[in-house]
């Protein structure tokens, strides 16, 4: 018997990612409803070959729901994420709202799955930020190897980090220079297209933007609360994927051949690493793929035990959707839940 998934948030670019995904990789469904806000009923999307119409958060009944996948935005997790969990129904949340709660798995299946089975405190589990998922399933088998003391990261984040709207913008203004008609910022504090924007989220009073803060408390909470990191998160003029540079200083020796050796082997991580023109992954090729791609593995001479490398992946899938579908097969296969029975 399968289990009943609602999608919260189905019409947005995370939700529609979600749907398809759990079709790709045939989780075991019954049944699958897809949620939005009231100004989205009855709007279609796509589940596999089937067509599903959206139905209303606000009066679905969650009662016979066994996951909720949901990418509502934060405001709507507060509010509804605890009151989906109170009828028994596990919430695998997408936004920021729930990470840093201690009763709260924050989750990458391929890091820290066995956290999973703490959601029964509120039936609530957290999805990570996007550049922090891809940034963990990096470190974890090379902090298992060696021992990570130190990480300094630079984000290029894709534009579909800030969804649809950011999407829509970068078009637009791309545009708007081909055919030389004034450019608009409604959603980016500064123009997006054929530029960069060294802000991602609003500014903290310590001068880093709450985005750096995310990937600092989230990488602690998932991989180790002793790492160091410091990040600067900067907004690119890509569609997809997230791109990151990696400064990484470990407690014991790691040369780049060993590392190469172990991220191979790691889940969720392919290595495409050939020091020629070419022999390394760009938010380009990483668009639709499930892998997290390492390339340009080296030392860093400024340090003692260093090494850097590039690492990408799209950031709707493993940095979203992906992964919140990854912890409810956890949460399947290893038999943390099991479906409810059909109302009669």
């Amino acid at each position: 018997m399968g289990y009943k998934v609602a999608v919260a948030g189905a019409t947005g670019n995370v939700g529609r990612e979600m749907l398809d995904i759990l079709a790709e990789r045939r989780f075991p469904v019954s049944e699958v409803v897809a949620l939005a806000s009231s100004r989205s009923i009855g709007t279609e999307v796509s589940f596999g070959d089937k067509i599903l119409k959206c139905r209303h958060l606000d009066t679905y009944d969650f009662s016979d729901t066994d996951i909720c996948l949901m990418s509502a935005g934060g405001d709507v997790a507060r509010e509804w994420a605890p009151r989906i969990g109170a009828t028994g129904c596990v919430v695998i949340d997408n936004s920021s709202a729930w990470r840093m709660d201690p009763d709260v798995p924050l989750v990458v299946p391929e890091v820290n799955a066995d956290a999973a089975a703490g959601f029964t405190k509120k039936h609530i589990i957290a999805n990570p930020n996007c550049s922090t998922a891809q940034l963990v399933v990096a470190l974890k088998p090379l902090h298992d190897a060696a021992k990570i003391k130190r990480v300094v990261v630079s984000t290029y984040q894709s534009v579909s980090g800030a969804g649809k709207e950011g999407m829509d913008e970068l078009f637009s203004q791309t545009r708007s220079v081909f055919v030389s008609d004034p450019l608009e910022s409604k959603k980016f504090p500064k123009r997006i297209a054929f530029n960069l924007i060294p802000q991602i989220d609003v500014f903290m009073e310590d001068g880093f933007t709450k985005e750096e803060w995310k990937m600092v408390v989230e990488t602690k909470k998932i991989l180790d609360p002793k790492i160091k990191l410091v990040a600067t998160c900067v907004r690119v003029p890509v569609f997809i994927g997230h791109s990151e540079a990696i400064n990484i200083e470990f407690e014991n020796p790691l040369s780049p051949d060993e590392a190469r050796d172990i991220l191979r082997e790691a889940p969720g991580v392919l290595v495409i690493d050939k020091h020629e023109p070419g022999g390394y992954i760009t938010p380009h090729e990483a668009a639709g793929e499930d892998a997290t791609y390492i390339s340009r593995i080296r030392d860093d001479p400024t340090v003692e035990n260093g090494l850097v490398l590039w690492c990408v992946s799209d950031n709707l899938r493993k940095g979203a959707a992906l992964n919140a579908v990854q912890i409810a097969e956890v949460l399947a296969n290893r038999k943390l839940i099991t479906p409810k029975q059909k109302a009669a």
